[in-house]
C-alpha cells in the first residue's frame, strides 16, 4: 500500500527541533559532553548534524507547501516575506536583550541562515524544471569549491585565509562577524550559504521522493542514497576537508547522507513497523519548530542575562542557579546535560499545549 505522506518527515522535523534546544541550551557551555560541541574547525560530532537537519526539514515542508506553486507576484511575495521576516527576526535576536552596541552587532546568525536558503531554494524551485534541480545542486556546490580553491590562495580551507571568511569581512566588516575562533569568522556567513541551499533542495527532492512510494521499495532507496553519501563524503574529505564551519562538500554529504539514513530508521520504525508511540511527541515537537526555535533563544536570554538571584557567592543569573543546582546532585557535566534535556521536555510540553488546541503559529 503506497503512502500519501511518510509520518517519518514529520518525526524527523520534531527531532530536529529537539536537538537544536539539547545542543544550544547546554547548563554550562565548560561543562559538555565532546558529542555535544561541533568540531573546532575540521571533523564532524553529533552536534554537527543538527542544523543540516533543521534545514533538511525546511526543505521537505517547501515540498508541500509549493508542491503546485508557479513562478508569480504572489508565489514570489509569500516566499520572499517569510525569508525577510526570518531574517529580520534573527538579527533583532542577536540585539536582545537590546544591550549590544550597534556597532558590534552579529548580523549573520542560524535564523538569517535559514531565512536566505529558503528563499534561494524556493526561487530554484518555481524557476527551475524540476528534473533539472539535483543537477543545479551539484553545480552549486561544485562552484562553491571551485570559488574557494580560487580564492583562498595556498590554503583555502584554512580559518584565516578561506574566501567566506573575505567576503563576510568585505560585506558586514569584522566587528559584525562571530568571534568565537579567536578571528572574526562567521559560520553563519554570506557565500557558505551556497550549500546549504542544497541542504534545503536534498529535503525538498526526498520528500517529493517519497510521495506515493511503497514503503519498503522509499526504504530500500534511503539506505542506499545514505550510504553513497556517507562513502562520497569519506572519500572526497581527502580533497576538501570535512567542515561545518565551512560547510564544505564533504561535510554536506556527510551530513545529507546521515540524515537520510535517519530517516530510513524512522521509516522503518513507524511507517512499516508502526511504532506510533514513538513518533506522536516528535510530531508534536515539529507543529511549530520555528516558533519553538525562537522561543527558546528568548528564554535562554531571559534566565541568562535579565533574571538573577541572590546565592552565597553573590548574585547569580537564573540559568547559573539552574546548573548549579543540578551540579549538587550530578557531576558536572551531567548535569549540563540534565539542564539541556529540561529544557528539551519543558519546550515540547509547551509545544503539546500549542498542538492540543491546534495553534500553529506560521513565520
Amino acid at each position: 500500500m503506497s503512502s500519501p505522506r511518510f509520518y517519518a518527515l514529520d518525526a524527523l522535523r520534531g527531532l530536529a527541533i529537539a536537538l537544536m534546544i539539547l545542543v544550544n541550551t547546554p547548563g554550562s557551555w565548560q561543562h559538555v559532553y565532546t558529542p555535544l560541541l561541533h568540531a573546532p574547525w575540521d571533523g564532524f560530532t553529533f552536534a554537527d548534524i543538527v542544523f543540516p537537519t533543521f534545514l533538511f526539514v525546511v526543505g521537505a515542508a517547501m515540498f508541500y507547501s509549493l508542491k503546485t506553486a508557479v513562478l508569480s507576484k504572489q508565489s514570489l511575495w509569500r516566499v520572499s516575506s517569510r525569508a525577510l521576516k526570518l531574517i529580520g527576526i534573527g538579527v533583532l535576536l542577536n540585539y536582545v536583550p537590546f544591550s549590544v552596541d550597534l556597532a558590534e552587532l552579529r548580523l549573520p546568525g542560524v535564523l538569517q541562515r535559514i531565512g536566505l536558503a529558503y528563499w534561494l531554494a524556493a526561487l530554484l524551485i518555481l524557476t527551475v524544471k524540476r528534473s533539472y534541480l539535483p543537477f543545479v545542486a551539484v553545480a552549486l556546490v561544485l562552484l562553491y569549491w571551485l570559488a574557494l580553491v580560487l580564492g583562498g590562495g595556498e590554503l583555502p580551507y584554512s580559518l584565516e585565509h578561506n574566501l567566506v571568511r573575505q567576503w563576510d569581512l568585505a560585506i558586514f566588516g569584522a566587528a559584525h562577524l562571530y568571534q568565537g575562533f579567536g578571528v572574526a569568522f562567521d559560520p553563519e556567513g554570506f557565500l557558505n550559504t551556497l550549500p546549504c541551499v542544497v541542504a534545503v533542495l536534498i529535503g525538498f527532492g526526498t520528500a517529493s521522493f517519497l510521495q506515493g512510494k511503497q514503503q519498503h521499495h522509499a526504504l530500500r532507496l534511503l539506505l542506499l542514497a545514505g550510504l553513497v553519501l556517507v562513502v562520497l563524503a569519506l572519500l572526497w574529505h581527502w580533497l576538501w576537508p570535512i567542515n561545518k564551519a565551512l560547510w564544505s562538500g564533504s561535510y554536506l554529504a556527510l551530513s545529507s547522507g546521515l540524515i537520510l539514513l535517519l530517516l530510513a530508521a524512522l521509516v522503518w520504525c513507524i511507517d512499516i513497523k508502526g511504532w506510533t508511540g514513538m513518533a506522536e511527541p516528535l510530531k508534536v515537537y515539529g507543529t511549530n519548530p520555528l516558533f519553538i526555535y525562537i522561543l527558546s533563544w528568548l528564554w535562554a536570554v531571559l534566565i541568562g542575562q535579565l533574571i538573577f538571584i541572590q546565592a552565597e557567592a553573590g548574585s547569580v543569573s537564573l540559568y547559573q542557579w539552574g546548573f548549579e543546582q543540578l551540579a549538587l546532585v550530578f557531576p558536572a557535566r551531567l548535569a549540563s546535560f540534565v539542564f539541556a534535556l529540561l529544557h528539551v521536555i519543558g519546550f515540547w510540553y509547551l509545544s503539546l499545549l500549542l498542538y492540543k488546541r491546534n495553534i500553529i503559529i506560521k513565520l
